[in-house]
């Protein structure tokens, strides 16, 4: 009973600390050709975000690929060794804290959950050059004083058929980078991740499936909300960790919160009340929860002035209405 009462309170406290501090309120900031100044910054500090993700990019052919290639010259800017620098720097002089998150994009867009080597040797080639890619943007964020650390997005097959690696790749992290770490796990691979306990926050990429209706209410996604939401709040409780968003968000198309991973051309009907009321409900249901540490929301362009409008069916909340809600959301923490 002793030991009972004594982690419950241990609980207690982690939670009251975690409360404590202010939310995590990003925008996943979008890597381009060019470098970047006060201009291309101005709308992220007017949005009232704390947070960018800076994302480079290493390249696979296919999902059966080993070898993993980044910081090519023929790569744009913003996703090399060099534009990272160029954009952290950047946005720091701002008072916009970071979160480092090297991605991998595979040829034709085919989803990184896939990925899955046909034999052993597959398997090491492709350790060998995820962990070069990892631990050189890992030694980047060290010297950057780069806050946040995410040291994957959506490598479903790749954590759960070799487990062992990512305990060891966290262990090699942890010399070189000091800050905080988290993985961006997809929406329904996230329960399965064995090395969360070794992380400082619980990264979900939330793309929850919340509503059927073409324009959805805030009340039908809350209401979608009810399924998910006890079991991400179990998984915070389980492991003694925050949960973040390391990605949210919503196209501004017909059946949004229908099945929010979606990107491809086919949903082309525009419906900015959709987005609107998708991301409401959203900000309702998480941002007041203790467990609950903030999200990044997908996604920023630089080009401001050229980004998202009433047209425009994707995910960008910008030159939108839901630009506004976002601004009032993350403003109500200041």
């Amino acid at each position: 009973m002793k030991a009972l009462n004594f982690f419950s309170i241990l609980f207690f406290f982690t939670f009251f600390s975690w409360s404590q501090q202010s939310k995590i309120n990003g925008i996943s900031f979008v890597a381009s050709r060019d470098t970047i100044n006060q201009k291309h910054i101005n709308p992220v500090v007017n949005i009232n975000a704390n947070y960018a993700a800076i994302m480079p990019f290493a390249f696979l052919r296919s999902t059966k690929d080993s070898i993993i290639k980044y910081n090519s010259n023929r790569q744009w800017f913003g996703e090399s060794r060099r534009g990272v620098k160029q954009y952290v720097q950047s946005l720091k002089k701002n008072n916009i804290k970071i979160m480092l998150k090297p991605q991998v994009w595979i040829w034709r867009g085919e989803y990184t959950g896939f990925i899955k080597m046909n034999t052993e040797a597959g398997w090491k080639e492709l350790e060998k050059t995820y962990s070069k890619f990892i631990l050189d943007f890992a030694s980047l964020a060290n010297d950057l004083q780069v806050e946040l650390f995410c040291l994957g997005t959506e490598l479903e097959q790749f954590v759960a058929q070799r487990p062992q690696f990512w305990f060891t790749l966290i262990k090699k992290i942890k010399t070189i980078y000091k800050g905080k770490l988290t993985y961006a796990a997809n929406w329904d691979e996230f329960k399965r991740i064995p090395f969360w306990k070794e992380l400082d926050y619980i990264g979900v990429d939330a793309y929850f499936p919340v509503s059927e209706n073409k324009t959805p209410s805030i009340a039908d996604c809350k209401l979608g909300w009810a399924k998910h939401k006890p079991v991400i709040k179990d998984l915070s409780k389980a492991h003694n960790r925050p949960i973040l968003f390391t990605e949210f968000g919503y196209r501004s198309v017909d059946f949004t919160a229908k099945e929010p991973w979606r990107s491809d051309r086919e949903l082309n009907v525009v419906n900015l009340q959709a987005q609107v009321n998708a991301t409401k409900a959203l900000f309702e249901e998480f941002w007041k929860e203790d467990w609950f540490a903030g999200g990044f929301i997908w996604k920023w362009y630089h080009n401001y002035e050229s980004s998202g409008g009433k047209d425009n069916n994707r995910f960008t909340p910008q030159n939108k209405p839901t630009e506004a809600l976002i601004r009032r959301q993350f403003g109500a923490g200041i």
